[in-house]
């Protein structure tokens, strides 16, 4: 077994290489942990995934855990202190609809269960990457097809995260 091209050569305890082997396209089942896959994508934008990877922790205490709840209540001194705050990205647009979105997902929840319920009902009406990248478009702000792709590859929900002979290959739970 050989590791996916990207991190063949990394060094062991660097950023990408423990994401790679800990994180990526690994299944997440739990709707916090998804909304905080989604703000990452987002926050990506633009950026390096290094830079998101080397503050994924700040994320994390700065979106109180990637609670949907809280960072659904948040009020505009939680804006103003992410706008302000170092240790991630202070992005306007960006903290808006993590804010935004997390607002969406108690709808979602609040209508089917769980936001992986409402992954799991478009499945048939979403044969490929297009079809979710429309209806992400649809639902959540600052959406566009690559962090979907990536968001739905990097939480194991689309194939294409690991090579079949890298060790931390696991197959998808294939949405499309």
């Amino acid at each position: 077994m050989t590791y996916c091209a990207f991190c063949r050569d990394l060094p062991e305890g660097s950023v990408h290489k423990v994401y790679h082997d800990t994180q990526y396209g690994v299944p997440l089942n739990d709707d916090n942990e998804l909304f905080g896959r989604l703000v990452l994508e987002i926050n990506q934008a633009g950026l390096s995934w290094t830079t998101i990877l080397n503050k994924q922790a700040a994320f994390r205490e700065a979106y109180a855990q990637f609670s949907i709840a809280r960072v659904a209540a948040f009020t505009e001194s939680d804006r103003s202190r992410l706008l302000a705050d170092a240790g991630i990205i202070r992005n306007r647009l960006k903290v808006n609809a993590a804010i935004e979105n997390a607002r969406r997902l108690l709808v979602i929840q609040q209508e089917l269960g769980s936001f992986q319920s409402w992954l799991q009902l478009h499945q048939s009406s979403c044969p490929d990457r297009g079809a979710w990248t429309r209806l992400f478009k649809k639902t959540f702000l600052f959406i566009g097809g690559e962090i979907v792709n990536e968001f739905l590859m990097s939480s194991g929900l689309l194939p294409g995260a690991h090579e079949p002979t890298c060790p931390c290959f696991r197959p998808s739970t294939s949405l499309g």
